[in-house]
């Protein structure tokens, strides 16, 4: 069992959720974010002054998913998220230990479905 998390471009949520839908996977959660990466932020005037706006909005999406998931989750992602520009995102792969289903109790990859 893996934990996929993926920190994409709010405008590229509609496209990655389609992509994973067409690969099969709709489970997951999505929450928004802010970070710094390579892009460095921004600098806008408001009012006369100059701010320095260095943490972008993004879109963190989680996944939990069986071991033969992994690889057409993350192309999913990537075909939904890519740009080819400076912040499309990231994607991390962590192992998962253990997962439990609240409503039946079941542990493990039957958790995960």
């Amino acid at each position: 069992m893996k934990l996929i998390t993926a920190m994409i471009q709010p405008h590229k949520l509609p496209d990655v959720k389609q992509a994973l839908f067409d690969a099969e996977v709709h489970k997951m959660t999505v929450s928004t974010a802010v970070g710094a990466g390579e892009q460095k932020g921004y600098e806008e005037a408001y009012r006369g002054v100059i701010h320095t706006i260095n943490l972008l909005n993004k879109v963190e999406i989680q996944i939990a998913v069986n071991d033969d998931f992994v690889e057409k989750t993350v192309e999913a992602i990537i075909k939904g998220a890519r740009t080819g520009a400076i912040g499309d995102g990231k994607i991390f792969i962590q192992e998962l230990t253990d997962a439990v289903r609240i409503r039946t109790g079941e542990r493990g990859t039957a958790a995960i479905g």
